[in-house]
């Protein structure tokens, strides 16, 4: 089986956010990254090159093949923030529209800025859907 591009590492988180240009993004990846970082109680990770991750849980396939993973993180891409719910949004819908400008994919919450979001609406959601992810694997172990 193929191995997989998007698996933990040894980067540095702290290089890697000291790179984001430019610096109003840099500024808002260090408050989500606190944030996450506080929310999860885990250090951040860096996954592939460029997502960071915090906390840990195993993904199941419908298949029953397994995957580590990370409970939360986000990725300061170029356009976009990517920010990871792993359990999607599905049961979020107030959460969400409280969030405010934002589009969302299966997983992914993408946002512009910090400063088009309400903030503790972004922070209630990623306790959530992380205290969600936990009871999953707890339930599992």
């Amino acid at each position: 089986m193929a191995e997989l591009k998007t698996s933990r590492n040894d980067r540095s988180v702290a290089d890697f956010i000291a790179a984001v240009e430019p610096e109003p993004k840099r500024q808002d990846a260090q408050w989500i990254l606190e944030m996450m970082e506080s929310v999860t109680g885990s250090k951040p990770a860096m996954w592939g090159p460029s997502i960071i991750g915090f906390g840990h849980f195993t993904y199941m396939y419908k298949s029953g093949r397994t995957l580590d993973w990370f409970l939360t993180g986000f990725s300061p891409r170029k356009q976009n923030f990517s920010l990871y719910i792993m359990d999607g949004f599905s049961r979020y819908d107030e959460l969400l529209s409280a969030v405010g400008k934002h589009k969302t994919g299966k997983s992914c919450l993408y946002i512009k800025r910090l400063d088009d979001i309400d903030r503790e609406a972004l922070r209630k959601l990623v306790e959530t859907s992380v205290a969600h992810m936990n009871q999953i694997e707890k339930k599992r172990s």
